[in-house]
């Protein structure tokens, strides 16, 4: 207004009911002529996370994942390092600095032991970038004390999501002390309720449930960063917005994981 302008064209409308219109609305109080909706799909598209999160108070879920051409995440022993090249491995991190948390199951963190932080360098070598917060899905518990994970989660946000289902006294015990170190490590644990309605799903973490308290938490971005079952809960779950999928020209042949398990539908 101060600068005379006598024209807005606008993409994008505000989500958001607490200021919906209102700049809109008041450039028009003085005098200036908006368009709106202009080219809106197309400026949607740039800030889908914003939108996503706004629209459904639930964040916005990237599964990302590498194969080769024959649909192999990993050889018959458990290898996968490198599927993909030092351009993809790079960009997985842009993603990371990108997304406001990722999330893993606990049979990545068994199996490989990961550090799951940020590791971006500019041209000096140098470290830049933030760190995502940390999310693992550990029905049980079972996350080793000494992983990398536990170790740095003092210094690195990390929530270990649960179950609460029946335990002997003998096993409740043994989770209420895991529990109790993990808490004192730094962790932060979410417990929920078993998903019934499936057979498969009963026995792992409710992802949709988990998503309605990250969100109440201010999370509003995941990068899922897991294995075929996680893979396979989450699209089961129907959560997943985008996928980003790198295809290496490898073959690995034989009975080797895929990216999505289940039941093949």
């Amino acid at each position: 207004v101060e600068a005379g302008i006598a024209r807005v064209v606008v993409g994008s409308r505000d989500p958001n009911p607490l200021v919906h219109g209102k700049g809109n609305a008041f450039l028009r109080q003085h005098g200036i002529e908006v368009t709106e909706d202009f080219l809106k799909d197309e400026c949607d598209k740039l800030n889908p996370i914003f939108f996503h999160y706004i629209s459904t108070k639930r964040p916005f879920v990237a599964l990302k994942y590498a194969m080769t051409l024959d649909g192999k995440i990993a050889t018959k022993t458990g290898a996968s390092r490198w599927i993909t090249n030092e351009e993809s491995r790079n960009f997985v991190h842009v993603l990371r600095n990108r997304y406001s948390a990722i999330l893993v199951g606990i049979g990545t963190v068994l199996a490989d032991d990961p550090m799951l932080d940020c590791r971006l360098e500019n041209e000096k070598g140098e470290r830049y970038g933030r760190n995502p917060i940390r999310i693992i899905c550990d029905s049980d518990l079972k996350i080793p004390h000494l992983c990398k994970i536990v170790k740095t989660a003092g210094e690195i946000k990390t929530i270990v999501a649960c179950l609460n289902r029946e335990r002997t006294s003998l096993e409740a015990e043994i989770f209420a002390e895991k529990k109790a170190a993990l808490e004192k490590a730094g962790c932060e644990i979410v417990c929920m309720d078993a998903d019934s309605s499936d057979e498969y799903l009963k026995s792992h973490v409710n992802l949709s449930e988990l998503m309605k308290i990250l969100g109440e938490k201010g999370i509003d971005s995941i990068l899922i960063e897991g294995g075929s079952e996680i893979h396979y809960s989450a699209l089961k779950y129907g959560i997943v917005n985008k996928i980003y999928a790198f295809v290496a020209p490898k073959l690995f042949g034989g009975n080797a994981k895929s990216p999505v398990g289940g039941e093949g539908v």
